[in-house]
């Protein structure tokens, strides 16, 4: 089991799923319309690292985290 963390804007408790990628996450969240959306624009860290490919592979008690992106001024 790996646990997603879903930071800033993006609102939701943490959830523990099984994935053996980042692919899996990837799918299994897209089932959701509203995280869906937020899939296409934030960035994603495994275990404080940020990714840029989908193909990472995971291990029981990773933790991924999607950042939303942010604006400041």
């Amino acid at each position: 089991m790996v646990k997603v963390e879903f930071l800033g804007p993006i609102s939701r408790e943490p959830m523990q799923i099984d994935a053996k990628t980042l692919e899996d996450v990837a799918k299994i969240l897209s089932e959701d319309s509203q995280l869906k959306e937020w899939l296409e624009s934030a960035a994603v860290a495994v275990n404080d690292t940020l990714v840029s490919s989908t193909d990472v592979v995971l291990k029981d008690g990773d933790r991924v985290s999607l950042l939303p992106p942010v604006c400041g001024g």
